[in-house]
């Protein structure tokens, strides 16, 4: 038999699935997934069920309903003072995983380079490379995760076609600075390149910091792909919403890969997502408060259970060192120890980069924080158990 395309071929069960199936079988609470357990806002389910019994529910505009195109364009005025034509400068899509390809594959060509930064999300290499094109990686550093200016620069090349950045960024927590971003968007100018701009985080920052969107700063306009997720902003991962925003050169390309990934998107999610952009910033303020407030309640639980912790300026996500609990294995035996018998399930931050890469640490894992109270109490909990029933020469 001729052989599949060897990306996805050679592409192994991920360590989400292994640590998921790992949670179930040993009845752990599963820190590991990124996404709520709660089902999102009442009012927005509302506006969908309506929508859905009222329809259309027949095929909706390839690039979107205008309704939920005008929301984004109203959103990015709102939210960051960009002025976008939401005729011909946003698309939605279906999930911003999807979009993030789309773009991908609109841009990329055999031959080019992607610059990314690692650790990062799992779905950037194998669509870089199965569109021909080689991801090349800049590696960031615990404890800080600063943006290297010096291995960035040295990453360019003349076949650099774009680089790839997530912030607010997972599996960090880290929200990039004005003045990074200032640094990157020279770069890429000097280089002539494009970004490809993961953004789903972006009402998911915490207290003393504030996402900046590069495609804001002095000459990045016709250069950025903005990737946005109703599925974070809501709550609502499982609708797979997502929009690109940019200039309409670039959007004209991105849509027609679209067209042959999924084509459209449910229309009823489309007019829900609309209505819920809309919401006033009561909602978007305490979204963050409210995330950051368990960000908190679980640091204090990490903290008495043992554990060191590196900073949290947004997402999801809190990451923690193992060392402290003096823990000799890699951060992947960690994770299994702790859903076996502490039962509480986490992510190795090694799985964010590629198999065997010298740069991963490992001594880091990634506990996701967006759960009930009580879920995160009951896992603290679990924890502290398991770190007072260590010998002396495990745990510290």
């Amino acid at each position: 038999m001729r052989a599949a395309n060897k990306v996805f071929a050679g592409l192994g069960t991920t360590i989400f699935t292994v640590m998921s199936a790992l949670a179930m079988a040993h009845e752990a609470i599963n820190l590991g997934q990124g996404f709520p357990d709660d089902e999102g806002p009442d009012d927005i389910r509302a506006a969908a069920a309506k929508a859905i019994v009222e329809g259309p529910n027949q095929y909706p505009p390839m690039m979107g309903l205008p309704v939920l195109r005008q929301a984004v364009a109203a959103a990015n005025k709102r939210f960051y003072g960009l002025d976008v034509d939401w005729q011909r400068e946003v698309l939605v899509t279906s999930g911003a995983t999807e979009a993030l390809a789309d773009c991908l594959l609109a841009l990329l060509e055999p031959g080019d380079e992607a610059i990314i930064l690692d650790p990062s999300y799992d779905s950037y290499r194998p669509i870089i490379e199965a569109a021909g094109a080689k991801a090349v990686a800049v590696a960031l550093t615990p404890p800080d995760w600063t943006l290297p200016m010096e291995a960035l620069e040295k990453a360019f090349s003349p076949r650099t076609k774009l680089l790839l950045i997530n912030s607010p960024m997972n599996p960090t927590g880290r929200v990039f600075s004005r003045e990074e971003l200032t640094a990157l968007a020279g770069l890429v100018q000097h280089h002539d390149a494009y970004v490809v701009c993961d953004e789903v985080y972006e009402h998911l920052v915490f207290s003393g910091h504030s996402h900046i969107p590069l495609m804001t700063l002095p000459g990045m306009r016709e250069r950025c792909l903005r990737v946005g997720s109703a599925g974070k902003t809501f709550s609502l991962t499982g609708w797979k919403i997502g929009y690109v925003t940019g200039p309409a050169a670039l959007i004209e390309v991105v849509a027609k890969a679209h067209q042959f990934v999924t084509f459209t998107t449910p229309p009823a999610l489309q007019s829900a997502i609309a209505y819920g952009l809309g919401k006033g910033d009561d909602y978007f303020v305490g979204l963050a408060a409210a995330l950051e407030a368990k960000r908190d309640l679980l640091a204090r639980g990490l903290v008495a259970a043992g554990f060191e912790l590196l900073q949290t300026d947004g997402t999801y996500f809190i990451t923690a060192d193992i060392r402290s609990l003096g823990f000799n294995g890699t951060d992947e035996d960690f994770c299994r120890e702790i859903t076996i018998n502490a039962g509480v399930a986490a992510i190795p931050l090694s799985a964010f980069y590629p198999a065997g890469s010298p740069q991963a640490p490992r001594q880091l894992v990634r506990f996701c924080f967006c759960k009930q109270d009580s879920i995160l109490i009951e896992a603290s909990r679990r924890l502290l158990v398991w770190s007072q029933r260590q010998p002396a020469s495990t745990a510290g």
